[in-house]
């Protein structure tokens, strides 16, 4: 018997499946889910006329209608509550002027100085998303977060 790969294999389980239920003929390939166009920009763009040298990275960037936030951090003296919510506050700021919202982010890394200040970061945190919160990811990098913040977030949202 000739050896098949997965895919192979996984073709034709689909293939048939399809023919025991009478499906074949409608089986369709799949297609990408394409709005928007496919075109990378920054927000806010960068003005023509800015001669200074190119920043490291931007602090939004979409392509098609996934917008891409860089972690903001909060870098002043304050509890983790307070910088929590002045990190959120700059993302929505941020959402907003890309023509997004935080009902429509879809993943969200939270980055803690200490770990154990998860549940006081998760008062301020709860809430803030609509009905659906994004799938979240939340660590303690072990040698914490630049700028002495206690808390740096970012995210992907569509828009």
């Amino acid at each position: 018997m000739k050896q098949q790969s997965r895919r192979t294999l996984l073709k034709n389980a689909v293939t048939a499946a399809a023919a025991v239920t009478g499906a074949a003929d409608s089986i369709q390939p799949a297609e990408a889910q394409v709005s928007g166009s496919l075109e990378k920009k920054s927000y806010p763009p960068k003005a023509a006329t800015d001669t200074s040298a190119p920043p490291l990275f931007s602090g939004a960037v979409s392509y098609g209608n996934l917008l891409f936030l860089a972690g903001v951090g909060a870098h002043f003296k304050g509890t983790i509550e307070e910088h929590t919510k002045h990190v959120l506050d700059e993302l929505e700021k941020n959402l907003v002027s890309a023509g997004s919202s935080m009902e429509k982010v879809l993943k969200v890394n939270v980055y803690l100085n200490d770990i154990n200040d998860w549940a006081k970061m998760n008062t301020v945190y709860a809430g803030r998303w609509g009905k659906v919160p994004p799938v979240r990811t939340t660590i303690a990098p072990a040698g914490g977060i630049p700028g002495n913040s206690l808390v740096e977030i970012d995210l992907i949202a569509y828009i």
